[in-house]
């Protein structure tokens, strides 16, 4: 249906349709951590900033999937654990929203650098 749409003409507009389809990504990015209450979770990333950074890791390993991945876990798990503060925003799907035990996912991420707290006195 998207490449339907994308291919109806605008009557208003005067260009070509730029509109292209993002291929699926092949895996499912997630983290893991332990929230305040002391329960491990796992949550799915449906962040479209780390689909591309998959994309662009397989273009710059010509293809290789295991090196593309790998470059995926170190910006996320070490890059941003070590040099900035990492904010996970959440949202849910619909379509698990009334049937799974825990609808929420990782819709965005925000990765300020960390700052030091320095003391008055």
């Amino acid at each position: 249906m998207l490449k339907a749409n994308a291919s109806q003409l605008n009557l208003f507009k005067n260009s070509d349709n730029p509109f292209e389809v993002v291929p699926k990504l092949p895996y499912k990015f997630s983290y893991k951590f332990t929230s305040d209450d002391g329960i491990e979770r796992t949550m799915m990333i449906e962040d479209w900033e780390i689909g591309m950074l998959y994309w662009n890791c397989l273009k710059r390993h010509e293809g290789d999937e295991a090196k593309a991945c790998d470059d995926v876990r170190k910006k996320y798990f070490d890059d941003f654990a070590k040099t900035k503060d990492l904010y996970l925003f959440l949202g849910t799907t619909r379509e698990f929203h009334m049937m799974a035990l825990n609808p929420f996912v990782i819709i965005g991420t925000f990765h300020p650098i960390k700052m030091t707290q320095f003391t008055l006195f």
